[in-house]
């Protein structure tokens, strides 16, 4: 597994696992306030969907979680909560992939963009596919803090992949570095497979004709909107820092609507000015920033949908055609129509 390396500190996730577990907590009786303790969230924000949290505040809270619950089945029936809409654009993509295999490629290429607690990989061999893992928020196997996680990183796929795939979806087998814990049995009955404690991996396996069955809400349009917005939102990820990344997450939060740099730098709590002035020291503008939003978006409209040039203008925010192949024409040295048919 050779992503990027990861920023602990910069605060670039949606707060979604963070936000289900918490709900479980406190539906346990644990007090929002204890579970929160130390990571600096307020309870308040994470419901908000521009709140955005770092990994060192996710670690701190599932260390909170668990010291705190008297429930060891906690991070598995925190998983199942994860649906494929509690994912926003991403669970769209794998919902409007146009096919299984798409649907793979997008989710490991992306996977980064929900500050998943495990990274992973996909591989294909004979009749079998297989999900590996590698422990973000702990790299100790024998620590309760990497059981927690992966049991709800495996718990929240499974949930995923019944979305995807049909209530009839289950793993063939499971495979865990750590030892088995004193409420193993709980995972046979979540998963349904054979489960092996002590392995050299984290795997998680199923039967590859499952790739084969046909895609249920495939959209070509849908598809490509949620994944060029989490193309953008993967390169902030990997850029992990500065505020030309925040600026740029805002602008994807509004596609059509970009807000003018007044009301990006109310959004920031910063004046104009310095806005500006920090930019300049990024050695970028808001200006740049916008149009390389702007262009990302446009290319991806363009490969892989039938949208007109008109509606890619007002999507774009753009007044009219004109105005958008004119611009087209400035990023690219063709117009939109031309390099849809290159």
């Amino acid at each position: 597994m050779n992503s990027p390396l990861l920023s602990f500190e910069q605060r670039i996730y949606p707060a979604h696992k963070l936000a289900v577990l918490i709900g479980m907590l406190v539906e346990n009786g644990v007090p929002a306030a204890d579970a929160l303790a130390g990571s600096g969230i307020a309870e308040g924000k994470l419901h908000v969907s521009k709140t955005r949290i770092s990994y060192h505040q996710m670690q701190t809270v599932f260390r909170n979680a668990v010291r705190l619950t008297s429930d060891p089945a906690l991070a598995l029936l925190a998983g199942q909560r994860m649906r494929v809409t509690a994912y926003g654009m991403y669970g769209y993509a794998l919902l409007s992939s146009p096919s299984h295999a798409a649907s793979v490629d997008f989710a490991v290429r992306h996977h980064r963009v929900m500050g998943p607690v495990a990274d992973m990989v996909f591989s294909r061999e004979d009749d079998t596919a297989t999900y590996s893992y590698r422990g973000i928020l702990s790299s100790d196997a024998r620590e309760d803090l990497y059981r927690f996680a992966i049991e709800f990183q495996f718990s929240s796929h499974l949930t995923l992949m019944t979305d995807l795939y049909g209530p009839g979806f289950k793993f063939s087998r499971m495979k865990l570095a750590y030892p088995a814990p004193a409420h193993s049995a709980l995972y046979k009955k979540i998963f349904k497979c054979p489960v092996l404690f002590d392995q050299r991996v984290d795997e998680l396996c199923f039967d590859a004709a499952w790739m084969d069955e046909p895609m249920r809400y495939a959209d070509p349009i849908t598809y490509a909107m949620a994944r060029e917005m989490c193309e953008l939102s993967l390169s902030e990820v990997n850029q992990a820092g500065g505020l030309a990344t925040d600026v740029r997450r805002i602008l994807v939060e509004h596609p059509g609507r970009f807000p003018n740099i007044d009301a990006m730098a109310a959004e920031l709590s910063i004046t104009p000015r310095t806005l500006r002035r920090r930019l300049d020291a990024e050695e970028t503008s808001y200006r740049q920033i916008l149009g390389d939003v702007r262009m990302r978006l446009a290319i991806g409209y363009l490969r892989e949908t039938p949208m007109t040039n008109d509606e890619i203008a007002s999507r774009l925010g753009y007044s009219d055609g004109t105005n958008f192949r004119h611009a087209f024409m400035r990023w690219t040295q063709k117009n939109p129509s031309a390099f849809r048919d290159s």
